[in-house]
């Protein structure tokens, strides 16, 4: 037992630690290893002692927006289905802001994300409502002992560049290098500048702990969420359905019907009127020369959506 609790503690460090996963119940969840996990929720709790201000919640959804936009456009469509191209450099940078998440490493989450596609609501599909209900589509799975590892022969293609086989690996740095961040902001303002009536403290919890809550479960919503409560344009062959409310909470990912019809295109709203924030920022960093080759969605595929399909409920 202390054994298996010392690897598990290691694992928050170094993810690779102990090399096979330990002994149980595959679908149990490990909670020494998911013990940070259940920390930043009860984080959130601090602000009955910290109180807000108007610096400490505009930091929140700052790095709510920015981290979103890192998830849905680069570690979704970018390293999951290669929906455009970018410079190694870039693709460091957006694979590290990706980390600040605290959703696990770029390959782990691509790697997961191919085999949701291969076996999307049948019984392999490691994060189906159809299958395993609610709790476990939202988080069970993501706690579960048998998905902490990383699925490594699906992204061959993403493994062969060190710097994400590290940010994988090691992938409690980049959420601790923002944690002391924001503690060292918070101290220099709370010094330099009192009138803005923040702190160490509260900069933790709204940056740090409430915002990244929030960003778990908006993401998680469309594993939970976006396979049961929406309308269906497409018949994929699963319940993946699209709805305009989680679009909007998830720059986009909320067209999910749309995305599980052609999962390589860079935008998940086919349509002017499907609200795509993710595509809009992608279409600037196009503009800049930061990212190139936009995947669009084929001609056949927005001809086929626009003709009654008599599957939408």
């Amino acid at each position: 037992m202390s054994t298996r609790l010392a690897v598990a503690l290691r694992r928050w460090v170094d993810s690779g630690a102990g090399g096979a996963e330990s002994r149980g119940d595959p679908r149990g969840i490990d909670w020494p290893r998911v013990v940070p996990f259940v920390l930043l929720h009860l984080g959130c709790l601090a602000v009955l002692w910290t109180g807000w201000s108007p610096f400490a919640v505009a930091t929140a959804v700052a790095l709510y927006a920015v981290r979103m936009f890192a998830i849905t456009a680069f570690y979704h469509r970018y390293f999951s289905h290669r929906a455009f191209r970018t410079s190694r450099f870039w693709q460091f940078v957006f694979a590290v802001i990706g980390a600040a998440a605290v959703q696990r490493g770029p390959l782990w989450w691509a790697a997961h994300h191919r085999h949701h596609h291969v076996h999307s609501d049948r019984p392999d599909d490691a994060h189906s409502a159809l299958q395993d209900g609610f709790l476990w589509s939202h988080m069970g799975w993501f706690l579960a002992r048998q998905n902490f590892a990383t699925r490594s022969h699906l992204v061959r293609d993403l493994a062969r560049f060190p710097e994400l086989r590290w940010l994988d690996r090691y992938d409690i740095a980049v959420p601790t290098a923002l944690f002391l961040a924001l503690w060292a902001l918070g101290a220099w303002l709370e010094a330099a500048h009192p009138a803005l009536g923040t702190g160490p403290g509260q900069l933790l919890v709204w940056g740090f702990c409430i915002s990244t809550v929030v960003l778990f479960h908006s993401t998680f919503v469309i594993n939970s969420l976006a396979h049961r409560w929406g309308t269906r344009r497409y018949d994929t062959g699963d319940e993946s359905r699209n709805n305009a409310l989680l679009a909007l909470i998830t720059f986009g990912e909320g067209w999910h019907n749309n995305h599980h019809r052609y999962p390589g295109a860079a935008r998940q709203g086919f349509y002017w009127w499907e609200l795509d924030l993710s595509w809009y920022g992608l279409r600037l960093l196009a503009a800049l020369g930061i990212v190139r080759d936009l995947r669009p969605v084929p001609r056949s595929v927005i001809e086929a959506g626009r003709r009654p399909a008599g599957i939408a409920r």
